[in-house]
This record gives structure tokens, sequence and C-alpha cells, in this order.
């Protein structure tokens, strides 16, 4: 047996009297088995683990998480989904008032335009279908569109795609009565399309989905008001053609001055219709 030479470079740098032939993984300081802390591939001094420590991003709360999560949630899809939910249920009831309180008719127009974004909320009591497929398209495309351009242009996109067909229906079908919320849902896969083809996504099923659509519209006896179907699909695709071509963030005053465009256009629009008609 031979003896080991006194050499500093075999002690703990931390317990000088302590011989050990470990070296941290890290800085390759000797360290004794009591500094020696086990890491993924071999062991780390106490210095380098109060550095990595250090360094570590801090781990965020449960309920910042949370916070966090429901900032990215389709909170505006989800309300406009619950919101229509509600009123058909009172729609329904025996008697209830609600369907005539919140249609559109374009007669009323001059006296009650509010009737054109409110037709938005009811739909047909005799059919459940109208209701369950505009829900359904909001549930799908909603979240989708949400997530690309927030919830402030969404929510401004689905409300002016629907006053768009209610214009397109006060001039194409001026005494008509038309509930459901077609007009706003096809301004949103006009947007979806629009979007999609700038980005150079797949856009065929879409583009099916909206012919298919319109088709059915002009179908006698499916009492379709295609003419809401259209002005929300033209409509939805110029608000989607603003966002696209205003997305940078020096571009927001010009972004909501075009959108205030094409409603102020809208409003001329109908202005005239009410005066062609002589209501």
């Amino acid at each position: 047996m031979t003896s080991t030479p006194n050499n500093s470079a075999h002690y703990c740098y931390r317990h000088p009297d302590r011989q050990s032939y470990i070296l941290c993984q890290r800085c390759g300081r000797t360290i004794c088995a009591e500094c020696q802390t086990q890491a993924a591939v071999g062991v780390h001094c106490p210095e380098c683990i109060k550095e990595a420590k250090a360094g570590a991003p801090r781990q965020k709360s449960a309920i910042l998480t949370s916070l966090r999560r429901s900032r990215g949630a389709p909170v505006v899809t989800y309300s406009l989904i619950g919101v229509t939910a509600l009123i058909y249920l009172l729609q329904i009831l025996p008697g209830s008032p609600v369907t005539n309180a919140l249609v559109y008719f374009g007669p009323f127009t001059p006296s009650e335009p509010w009737r054109m974004i409110t037709a938005l909320f009811v739909h047909s009591q005799g059919s459940l279908l109208h209701i369950l497929f505009n829900m359904f398209s909001l549930f799908i495309f909603g979240p989708l569109l949400e997530g690309m351009v927030g919830r402030a242009r969404f929510l401004a996109l689905y409300f002016v795609s629907g006053l768009g067909g209610s214009v397109a229906v006060l001039l194409l079908a001026p005494v008509t009565p038309v509930v459901g919320a077609s007009g706003a849902i096809f301004g949103l896969l006009g947007a979806y399309f629009v979007i999609q083809r700038k980005l150079g996504g797949t856009n065929v099923q879409i583009l099916i989905v909206i012919v298919l659509n319109l088709v059915i519209g002009f179908v006698p006896g499916t009492n379709i008001a295609w003419q809401a179907h259209l002005g929300g699909l033209v409509v939805g695709s110029a608000v989607a053609l603003v966002y696209l071509r205003t997305r940078r963030r020096d571009q927001k005053s010009l972004q909501i001055g075009l959108i205030a465009g094409i409603v102020a256009v809208l409003i001329a629009v109908t202005v005239a219709a009410i005066q062609l008609y002589g209501f």
C-alpha cells in the first residue's frame, strides 16, 4: 500500500480538513460528501446550487397561472353563446314577448334601429336546428378567430358583420322579418377565409362550407334569409381585410378609423334604403 501525497487540491474547499476526490460538475472545485448535491449529471457544490436557484425563473402561483389561462380563453365567444341561449329560453316561454321585441323588420328601422343588432340574439322558435347550427358554428370558428384577432376586434367583427346582414335584408327583402345570428356567423366564415388565405393556410374546406350554406339559402321552402348571409359574408371579409392591413401597433388608430368607416357606410346605405322604400 502506498500513501497519497498531501495535496490541497484533494481537500474540500469548504472543509480543508476533509480529503476528497470528488469535483463539482459545474465549477470543478473539490467537495466532500457533506457539500455534495446530486445533479442530473455528477454532483454540484453549495455555491453552484445557489447560483442556479438565483438564475432560475420564479414559479408562478396557482392564482396567477389561472388568471393567465383565463386571459387566453375565448371569453367573448362563450359569452355570446350563453346570452343567445338564455334569450332563446326566454323566447320559448308561453306568451313571451321577447321575439316580437327583438326581431328585425325593415319598416321598424327608422324608429327602432337597434333591432338590426338585437335580431342576432333571437332565433326561430319552430326550429331548434336554427339556433343549434348557428351556435355550433360560433363554437367552432369563434375561438379560432378570437385567438387570432383578440377579444375586442372579434366582438367588433361579430356585430359589424351582423349589422351588414341586416342592411342586406333591408336592401333586398325590406318587408321580410328576420331573426338569427346567421349574418354574424357568415361574417366569421368570411373573415376566417380571408385570414387563412393571407396566412397561406388551407381554406378549401371553409370555402365549401360557405358555398353550400349560401346555396341552401336559395332553395325554395327553406325560409332562410340568404340576404343576411350574403351581407354578413361581404362585411365580415372586409373587416378581416382591414385587420390584416393594419396589424402593426402604430396602425391602431387607422384600424379603428377604417372599421368606423365601414360602419358609417352601412349606416349611409340604411338611410338611403329607408328613403328609397319610404319607411
